[in-house]
């Protein structure tokens, strides 16, 4: 499952400059006259340029803003207890020293920054608005993003005394500093809800703010050249100070690049350079770019011709090869028009794996389909003799689709769904919820010369997991070990969210020999179990300076203790994985569960 912004639409946002009613009517025809005629009809009849004074222009504004305000009543979604490290944070406005760690953190540990991105809400929460024509709300993987940074150094005598600092901020993209100036929430929810409501909230946010949802950075942090990104995938990169978590401004790649990133762009093995590919629920789709090893440069970009827009959030490189996946979760605004969901995992679709030279194009992408399912996150991808090997977290469902006859709680968390613990009927079998919601690690090789798909389940059903991560060293090339987070069935049904008690390291060269692990082909897997009700999120894998083999090093990890309200941060010797963790950082405050976290090996004096 992907817990990541959804909405990939994408239309240029100035704070300083923001653009004109009028400005934004054109927008809004140009974006959806293709799919939303009807109620466009007289919208089409205004001139494209009006010379209006900007008294005029002001006064429009406040018009509208008086509309929304008169007809749409914003609340808090409700928090339930076991939800409350969901909750958002305030800022810290600079470094705290750690004063407190348990064990000690290991003398050849690398100097550098552990940062993870998460969402942190605006004016208290997540909110939901009701109107005459419905509700809408915010969808539980929205929120504004806050970025929690613990970076390492060591003194520079070269001894084992490290300085330990953690810091938090938001990622201030421009929607968060218009909200932050007007001191209220003022984009409505366009997400989830009741279809009028979500096409009343997405045009009058299209007119108000030139977009129809908040640009949030809430799901990821990478680095490229040298520098500090923090991204989702409905909105460009922000660069960011690593150290001080200053928000540096938008990175096009220098004005070549106009529309969204996924969150999970991968460094090409060999050459450096960074591929990505952005969704628009309009066409084109989707496309995908390779920028130049430096960061400077979009050397290559190109439509792939989808026909449907896939909510796609994760990729796969090879050594040649650019790795694809189209699934069947998709956003389709013509089918919200007619009254159905905006986002919808559709079973009965088709789901294949594209498999792309580097620089080829939409005709050069040998496709291979594969059985439905929703896969968001790829361990690692690499070539094996006449085969590509995809390996990845795939589900038979999707936890943020409303395709399954589950009970919605229509003005909470989206994802109560995984609080229905009845069976499902899916292809003429019955399914627990989490058998279809959550994760398992599963391969797929596809033979570049007959065409032939194999598939299996690596882990059997037993072990569910998610955020899946490697050794970084490895991206892309063939690897012996993987790691995972492992979701909490109990924790997880019983919040409605989804939490993750433990990790998991994946043997992909060694088979399982305990009964309970259904050993039947299935690979080894070694676990590292939290104490109880204590949850991670954002673990990341840190390389051992000079290491020899692809397991030197380390899992880092934030976690909370729900029964103490206190957050740390834990790392874990990978070669002694069951172990206790060989340092526990007490931070000086909450930690709310998030997203994804990485380790940037980095001198901070330097």
């Amino acid at each position: 499952m992907t817990y990541t912004s959804t909405m990939a639409f994408h239309v240029n946002c100035s704070v300083q400059s923001r653009p004109s009613l009028f400005e934004n009517i054109d927008r809004f025809k140009n974006r959806l006259s293709c799919s939303y005629k009807p109620l466009l009809k007289e919208l089409q009849q205004l001139p494209m340029q009006l010379d209006v004074s900007k008294s005029i222009r002001n006064a429009s504004v406040k018009l509208l803003d008086a509309f929304v305000d008169s007809l749409f009543q914003f609340a808090d979604q409700p928090v339930l207890p076991s939800q409350s490290n969901f909750a958002p944070v305030d800022e810290l406005n600079e470094p705290h020293a750690i004063t407190s760690i348990e064990g000690k953190v290991p003398y050849d540990f690398p100097e550098g920054v552990y940062i993870r991105n998460g969402p942190n809400p605006l004016f208290g929460g997540l909110k939901s608005t009701s109107s005459m024509f419905g509700k809408t709300g915010h969808m539980w993987i929205e929120g504004e993003g806050m970025l929690h940074a613990v970076c390492f150094d060591k003194e520079s005598d070269g001894g084992e005394t490290w300085t330990v600092l953690y810091n938090n901020r938001h990622v201030e993209t421009g929607t968060y500093k218009l909200e932050k100036q007007r001191a209220k929430p003022s984009f409505l929810p366009a997400i989830e809800g009741s279809p009028p409501a979500i096409l009343l909230a997405y045009l009058l946010n299209m007119l108000r703010f030139g977009k129809v949802n908040k640009d949030l950075s809430n799901t990821n942090v990478f680095e490229h050249s040298g520098k500090f990104y923090s991204i989702a995938e409905n909105h460009i990169p922000q660069e960011i100070d690593i150290f001080s978590l200053d928000t540096l401004g938008d990175w096009d790649i220098n004005g070549t690049w106009h529309r969204p990133f996924n969150s999970h762009p991968k460094r090409a093995p060999g050459t450096g350079e960074l591929v990505v590919f952005g969704v628009d629920a309009m066409k084109p789709f989707m496309e995908l770019g390779v920028v130049s090893a430096d960061g400077k440069r979009l050397v290559h970009k190109v439509d792939l011709k989808f026909n449907r827009c896939t909510l796609s959030h994760d990729m796969g490189v090879t050594e040649r090869y650019n790795v694809i996946m189209d699934f069947p979760l998709t956003i389709d605004i013509q089918r919200l028009i007619k009254g159905g969901p905006l986002i919808k995992f559709e079973k009965e679709e088709y789901a294949r794996i594209g498999i792309m030279p580097r620089y080829g194009n939409a005709d050069s992408i040998r496709w291979f389909e594969v059985e439905p399912n929703c896969t968001f996150h790829i361990l690692n991808c690499f070539e094996e003799g006449d085969e590509v090997v995809v390996r990845g977290c795939r589900s038979l469902e999707s936890i943020i689709s409303e395709s399954c006859d589950m009970d919605l709680d229509k003005v909470g968390w989206v994802s109560g769904r995984l609080r229905s613990k009845g069976p499902v009927e899916q292809d003429a079998k019955h399914f627990k919820n989490d058998e279809l919601l959550f994760c398992r690690s599963y391969e797929w090789r596809l033979n570049m010369e007959t065409g032939e798909v194999k598939e299996r389940n690596l882990t059997g059903t037993q072990l569910s997991i998610e955020f899946p991560m490697i050794n970084p060293n490895f991206n892309g090339v063939k690897n012996k070990f993987g790691y995972a987070q492992t979701v909490h069935g109990l924790a997880s049904a019983t919040s409605g969210m989804p939490k993750f008690g433990g990790l998991a390291k994946l043997y992909f060269e060694e088979t399982a020999n305990k009964e309970w692990e259904e050993s039947e082909g299935h690979i080894k897997v070694e676990y590292h179990e939290f104490e109880g009700n204590t949850f991670c999120t954002g673990a990341a894998f840190v390389p051992k300076e000079g290491g020899l083999e692809e397991n030197d090093g380390w899992i880092i990890t934030f976690v909370h203790d729900e029964d103490t309200n206190t957050s740390k941060v834990y790392i874990i010797d990978t070669k002694n994985f069951t172990s206790e963790p060989v340092a526990k950082i007490t931070l000086p405050c909450r930690v709310p569960y998030g997203f994804h976290g990485a380790f940037m090996p980095i001198p901070s004096h330097k």
